[in-house]
């Protein structure tokens, strides 16, 4: 019989993160995801792991580039300011090719901002958010349920192409409670493939090592366009989303996290009413399900686009559709959350009322 348990979206997190085999974790405090530490605490002791809470993100984010590059499954968490700050750590990570995960449980910005859910890092996470030419895999949950999911395939996808991965969940994601299958039995790190350039001691064959940088000529030029390959990889195989009624649609929301929530309730308001609405919720933001779109947007004539903050994942949604639709745009940012009237409303604009 499959457990459930009705959890926090933090704790279950840190459940799945503990699941997916992880026994290094560092991190600093900050709302809405102070609960992923405060349990980590406790369940890394309880399994033998490592739990640093760190004197800043900056460490925390520099101590997964340590215990990324020895090989062990390594994880830390933070809010949108706390992210900011190791965005030349994960540069760093991205540089040496080491697989680690960062959580991202996103709150109101620019600057400070406030502790209320967001979704305005989405540009941050899926362009890099650091220097140099590098993506992060990214994943967004839109359950409790994922949350207890994702840091397995997190780790899954990050190790098989060695590339830092995020999961970029908000702070009503992060507070909500759900009930919670777990679906998978634990991974035992002992079990885990052994990596081949780990920094594990190098008695007995031949050295190893682990760098963000190479000053020969032209190297760096050529290990930018390995990875470059890499991403196309990545953008060709990894593309996730989930969709629902677009046999039909005259409109197709597109949304993620707790906005494919609103959408989906939307969704079926605008059916009751004749209206012929669909859902796309892209589950990698990174790679972006734009071969998906494309298909889309090459039959049906009008997309909405759902976000919490003032547009940005639109950009991606206008791209991959080639222009070829018309793309409407419903945002609430710096804490505002949408509710399924008033997006239902804006539908009725666009399609002109009830049919």
């Amino acid at each position: 019989m499959v457990e459930k348990r009705l959890m926090y979206g933090n704790h279950a997190l840190v459940e799945g993160i503990i699941y997916a085999g992880c026994r290094f974790f560092a991190g600093y405090p900050i709302t809405p995801q102070n609960e992923v530490p405060e349990y980590m605490s406790i369940r890394m002791n309880e399994e033998g792991g490592v739990f640093l809470q760190t004197e800043s993100e900056i460490a925390a984010i520099n101590m997964l580039f340590g215990a990324g590059a020895a090989g062990v499954r390594a994880t830390t968490s933070s809010s949108s300011p706390g992210i900011s700050l190791m965005q030349e750590g994960i540069s760093y990570i991205a540089g040496a090719d080491i697989p680690v995960l960062i959580i991202n449980v996103v709150r109101g910005g620019p600057g400070l901002g406030n502790i209320a859910p967001a979704q305005s890092d989405y540009y941050q996470a899926t362009r890099g958010g650091g220097h140099g030419d590098y993506f992060t895999i990214t994943l967004a949950p839109n359950s409790v349920q994922e949350l207890f999911e994702f840091p397995r395939l997190a780790f899954e996808l990050a190790e098989k192409y060695r590339n830092p991965a995020l999961i970029l969940a908000d702070g009503l994601l992060g507070q909500m409670m759900e009930p919670v299958e777990f679906t998978f039995e634990p991974i035992d790190p002992k079990t885990l493939p052994e990596k081949n350039y780990a920094l594990t001691g190098c008695k007995g064959r031949e050295r190893r090592v682990v760098r963000s940088y190479d000053l020969r000529s032209g190297k760096l030029e050529e290990l930018n366009w390995k990875r470059y390959k890499k991403y196309q990889e990545i953008i060709k195989n990894e593309q996730r989303y989930e969709v629902i009624n677009d046999n039909d649609a005259d409109l197709m929301i597109v949304a993620y996290g707790t906005c494919a929530r609103v959408a989906a309730a939307t969704m079926k308001m605008a059916r009751d009413k004749g209206l012929k609405v669909g859902l796309l919720r892209p589950i990698t933001l990174w790679p972006f399900p734009k071969d998906k779109l494309a298909e889309l947007g090459a039959r049906i004539n009008n997309f909405l686009v759902v976000e919490m903050n003032c547009g940005q994942m639109i950009d991606d949604v206008r791209a991959a559709t080639r222009f070829r639709p018309q793309i409407h745009f419903h945002g609430r940012p710096g804490g505002g959350v949408p509710n399924p009237p008033e997006v239902l409303k804006k539908i009725e604009e666009i399609l002109g009322g009830a049919q």
